[in-house]
């Protein structure tokens, strides 16, 4: 049964003892016979309150074991579970709050006031805390395609749209996770990516639900405290999105630790330079397994194995669960994984997918010989100079090759000659410097004078979503 509900009792009941979810902060845990009482009491709550199966509830909080509920404890009783970007601009709040039609907003301190002007009801929250209700309800039975998440996109090229992802859906990508890395009860996740992102709620909370493993939860990402982190809760793997690596890389050298249970570490929602994955697997001895996914896909599409020889770096791998092709060389999936719809959007539904019911990701790509699949480009993203197409990507590699860039993105800008000329945008390493010439030499030898950028500018950061996918057509501003 693909269902919330159904993973939540079937553990509760196999494993009631064992810890689910551990916040390091306080040290506090949430095993499985908690969260089993606690989802039953916030449905309660809801009830409470008025509201029914199918209604929409939002939370807006940092990572914590009380989030964890509130992610999982809707669906559990039917309710669909609305996460906030906490990093979203205040009409994007508004927009995705009265899109939804949320009846409830749960948010903690730090962010209830972002939520409180816009005409819902809100309650305020202790992120490590339990649910302060004594009745529980359970009583409504979602079936497999009854809705359980309304995910909104980051919007970068216009208004968010709500992916609204059923039962099946969230809970097929988290068993496409556990497939993927043959996750079992002895692995535990260090997680830091928010639980209001697709990649942190599916990979990081349901596949270790559906599983039987753990997770460890800090309320944020911490570069000093990563490593001590992952050996203090022996962790198994950890979740992480190239940002991170790069993170990783610039400011810490390898620990001396005891990482022996580390199996591998997991890095997707954006590109990983093959340079960086090399030089990271180098420098900590820790397998870096390549994956792709998408909100729509409830995460996980494409894993690269976990036989390391088997691993193709630059690819994303194999499809995982779901079905793959290209067409026009876009990718496309179909699987249980895949949303029903846009919410209330049914022209951007119609435009998502193909005539065969096939989903259109947007990617640009290419499939070898062995099947495994290379992203090269967004499709919004494709630099059109003089009538030749471009991959941003391929600049980026490139680039990301001189060893005084830490990160670096290309883009299309407006040109009167060519129609698109290329802009890089480029993030130095600490401590390191390198000039425009010197960069357009290096990609000159590279590239060629043709797909080398025309300008460079040099950036203290790249502007970036919460997935750390890094938002190109916000360069050009």
């Amino acid at each position: 049964m693909r269902t919330i509900r159904h993973h939540v009792d079937l553990q509760a009941r196999q494993r009631p003892d064992a810890p689910f979810l551990i916040s390091p902060e306080t040290d506090r845990t949430l095993s499985f016979k908690e969260l089993h009482r606690e989802a039953r009491k916030l449905c309660g709550l809801l009830k409470a309150k008025g509201l029914k199966p199918g209604d929409r509830v939002a939370f807006c909080c940092a990572n914590g074991r009380r989030t964890a509920v509130q992610l999982l404890g809707p669906m559990v009783g039917g309710y669909v579970a609305v996460p906030l970007n906490l990093v979203a601009q205040p009409s994007q709040l508004e927009h995705v709050l009265s899109h939804s039609g949320a009846k409830l907003v749960f948010a903690d301190a730090e962010n209830i006031g972002r939520v409180a002007p816009f005409g819902v009801p809100v309650m305020e929250i202790d992120v490590d805390g339990s649910v302060d209700f004594n009745e529980s309800d359970s009583s409504f039975l979602a079936g497999e395609d009854h809705p359980a998440l309304l995910m909104y996109t980051s919007g970068t090229t216009g208004r968010p749209k709500g992916c609204l992802l059923t039962q099946r859906n969230v809970v097929s990508g988290g068993l496409f996770v556990q497939q993927a890395h043959a996750l079992g009860e002895r692995d535990r996740v260090l997680s830091s990516l928010p639980l209001y992102h697709i990649n942190g709620q599916i990979v990081a909370i349901v596949a270790p639900l559906v599983s039987g493993g753990s997770v460890v939860a800090p309320h944020r990402f911490s570069v000093s405290q990563f490593w001590d982190l992952l050996e203090r809760h022996r962790c198994t793997w950890f979740n992480v999105v190239p940002t991170i690596i790069s993170y990783l890389l610039a400011k810490t050298s390898k620990p001396e630790a005891d990482f022996s249970l580390v199996r591998f570490g997991r890095s997707a929602s954006a590109p990983l330079a093959p340079e960086l994955l090399v030089e990271f697997e180098r420098r900590f001895g820790i397998g870096i397994i390549e994956t792709f996914g998408m909100t729509e896909t409830a995460a996980p599409c494409f894993s690269n194995p976990l036989d390391p020889a088997r691993r193709k770096v630059g690819s994303v791998g194999l499809p995982v669960g779901n079905q793959a092709r290209i067409d026009a060389d876009e990718i496309q999936v179909k699987g249980d994984n895949v949303m029903r719809e846009y919410f209330d959007n049914p022209q951007e539904t119609r435009k998502a997918f193909t005539a065969d019911g096939w989903l259109r990701t947007g990617d640009l790509g290419r499939v070898d010989e062995e099947g495994y699949y290379f992203v090269t480009g967004r499709m919004k993203e494709l630099i059109i100079k003089g009538g030749e197409n471009i991959a941003p990507r391929e600049i980026d590699d490139v680039l990301y090759r001189h060893p005084a860039v830490l990160e670096a993105a290309a883009v299309g800008m407006p040109d009167a000659h060519y129609g698109q000329d290329i802009l890089a945008a480029v993030v130095l390493r600490p401590g390191a410097e390198a000039s425009e010439q010197e960069l357009r030499g290096f990609c000159e030898r590279e590239l060629g004078r043709y797909k080398t950028p025309k300008q460079f500018r040099f950036l203290k950061e790249l502007p970036k979503g919460p997935s750390g996918k890094v938002q190109r057509l916000k360069l050009l501003e």
